[in-house]
């Protein structure tokens, strides 16, 4: 079982139309969050990136996004202040929704 943070809180974001395989991402994650499937990289365990950006900063077509430190930062102070589990409920798909974190 691979370490993970809290569900759902993750930035982590990949365009799948963008990837061509490089393997960078594979390569400099810290937490084996992708894998490469039929040619292209594919997140395979999204509750355990720390969202480091390095698999960002590495992309050479901007296929993948994360705004560094804000999913589980987030999370904390919300559910330290709400008492509720915690959550930014980062799941739309919509890129101009800003409602999230």
């Amino acid at each position: 079982m691979k370490n993970h943070y809290f569900k759902n809180v993750v930035t982590l974001n990949l365009d799948k139309n963008r990837c061509v395989g490089c393997r960078r991402c594979l390569e400099v994650c810290p937490h084996q969050v992708f894998e490469l499937v039929e040619g292209q990289s594919m997140i395979r365990y999204k509750d355990a990136c720390m969202e480091c950006g390095a698999c960002a900063m590495n992309c050479p077509t901007d296929a993948i996004t994360v705004k560094s430190g804000v999913g589980c930062a987030s999370a904390i102070l919300k559910s330290f202040f709400t008492g509720a589990e915690p959550s930014c409920e980062c799941n739309s798909d919509h890129e101009s929704d800003t409602s999230c974190c």
